[in-house]
């Protein structure tokens, strides 16, 4: 890999970090700058999940303020988004990309309505026993697919937590940086084992990764939500638009 390689895979990684942080795009940015060096989609795939421990980290810490008193609440996520990687990531070793590929602009471009439209949560029904189970289930539903490709996986952790919960923007998108940061970190232990990861493209795009997405949380923090909000939306149903090309034109 040449010095010009390893500078574009560390911008990819910063550009990557910080809408990843944001909005759960980091794979946007990510992915095709790892086929652009010459690797494999495989590889790239595997690579990029790896290198993406450097998004969950730096979102988590950036997001420290806005996790005070979510505690208790994401703990509770935490073992179905671990369990959710791993079963992710071990159905990308062992079954094809296909099925998945198919609902994913269909979810996604629910789930950035979703974002879009005003919240109005009520209190009794967040904290009832049947909306925790299915938060649960939609939270390992959600990390199944993060662990198997993951691309936008944010985007649906971030419209699930906004309808099932968190108070503001930022309150959802810090929640959202812990529950896909521990899956994506379990997917990454399997794949470090059981897969071709690139480490030459790993260190710098997870170097990227982590700058970028050390500044996220901030902007989170700091912007208007509701135009904040709104771009998100309009960024994932571009995203739906085009996985959606790229997934039925392929199959025509």
């Amino acid at each position: 890999m040449t010095w010009w390689e390893v500078l574009f895979l560390v911008a990819a990684g910063i550009g990557g970090g910080l809408t990843g942080s944001i909005a759960g795009l980091a794979s946007v940015s990510t992915y095709p700058a790892l086929l652009l060096v010459g690797l494999t989609p495989v590889a790239a795939n595997v690579t990029n999940t790896v290198a993406l421990v450097g998004n969950g980290i730096g979102s988590v810490w950036g997001s420290l303020p806005e996790l005070r008193g979510q505690g208790a609440a994401v703990r509770r996520m935490l073992p179905a988004a671990a369990l959710g990687g791993a079963a992710g990531a071990a159905l990308l070793l062992s079954i094809p990309a296909e099925g998945f590929e198919n609902v994913v602009p269909v979810l996604l471009a629910a789930s950035s309505v979703a974002i879009a439209l005003p919240v109005r949560n009520d209190p009794e029904r967040i904290h009832s026993t049947k909306h925790l189970v299915l938060q649960t289930l939609s939270v390992l539903a959600i990390c199944v697919y993060g662990g198997f490709f993951g691309a936008a996986a944010g985007v649906l952790l971030l419209a699930l937590f906004l309808r099932t919960g968190s108070a503001t923007l930022a309150d959802a998108n810090a929640a959202k940086n812990v529950v896909l940061g521990v899956a994506n970190g379990v997917a990454a232990l399997g794949f470090i084992v059981y897969a071709p990861v690139s480490w030459a493209a790993v260190l710098p795009l997870g170097l990227g990764c982590l700058l970028g997405a050390r500044l996220g949380p901030v902007v989170v923090r700091h912007a208007p939500a509701t135009p904040l909000r709104l771009l998100i939306a309009v960024a994932g149903l571009a995203l739906a638009v085009k996985l959606g090309v790229d997934t039925y034109g392929n199959n025509a």
